[in-house]
């Protein structure tokens, strides 16, 4: 494990492999880290190809620094951002899961020229108003009053700060259409009972760009952890990287950063 310590001193926790030309990088979901299962078969899939690949904690999770409730998606697309500026190399493709999904849309947006293709495993951009909505009426009040609170869902209790939910709110992506002309996937499964099966058509919605794929996994759960749905992730890299040697999407010159 490797660390990358950033402007304002925080460690943000890595793990890589180094291989040539295209790089993935996996983003986990809220509350996770970068230990699942999921992004470890997309770095046993890197390292049979001999691709470049890192997964890392955002601050508050896993290894990195910090704790959960310190941070917002503002600060967790920062970290994204300093992997991509700093410790990734080249072309990439971004694999996000769940609320890296969310953090792979603000990504792609930031560093067009960086992000050559993605993928969203039961992706979950602009959650903060369903998320507030989700909480009880004491989590609302303790919000107001005390601006954090509690939160239990699923058998998972962590704590929600009020600035967590005006982040969210500042960093939607699908308030306007979002232009990406690259190859997309997004791999949904039906049995999601966190992120409703209408947010990936959401996306198709306003995604400008022809090359965007859906596919829906009829017994898979929010989790997309078993061996199909393994599978289904490591045929949709293959898929996006075959289709950017076969359009030359790999090499093109840097734009200039804008954030």
């Amino acid at each position: 494990m490797s660390f990358y310590k950033n402007k304002q001193n925080h460690k943000i926790a890595y793990k890589s492999l180094k291989g040539r030309g295209l790089g993935i990088i996996f983003i986990h979901g809220l509350n996770s880290d970068m230990n699942g299962a999921k992004a470890l078969t997309v770095e046993r899939y890197a390292r049979k190809n001999k691709l470049n690949f890192i997964r890392f904690d955002c601050r508050g999770h896993g290894k990195s620094h910090g704790k959960f409730e310190e941070f917002t998606i503002s600060d967790w697309r920062k970290d994204l951002l300093d992997i991509i500026d700093n410790v990734a190399k080249g072309p990439q493709i971004l694999i996000g899961s769940s609320m890296g999904g969310w953090l792979m849309m603000l990504a792609a947006k930031a560093r067009p020229q960086r992000i050559k293709g993605m993928i969203g495993l039961a992706a979950a951009p602009d959650f903060g108003k369903d998320l507030y909505n989700a909480l009880n009426k004491k989590n609302k009040k303790e919000i107001m009053a005390k601006g954090i609170t509690k939160y239990t869902s699923y058998g998972f209790s962590y704590y929600l700060s009020k600035k967590f939910f005006i982040e969210a709110e500042k960093n939607k992506v699908l308030k306007k259409p979002f232009r990406f002309t690259k190859p997309l996937v997004l791999i949904h499964g039906l049995k999601d009972n966190v992120v409703k099966e209408d947010v990936p058509r959401k996306i198709l919605k306003k995604v400008i760009g022809k090359n965007v794929s859906i596919i829906f996994l009829k017994e898979s759960d929010h989790s997309l952890s078993t061996e199909t749905d393994l599978r289904m992730i490591n045929q949709s890299i293959e898929f996006i990287k075959n289709l950017i040697y076969k359009t030359c999407l790999l090499y093109t010159s840097p734009s200039p950063r804008d954030s």
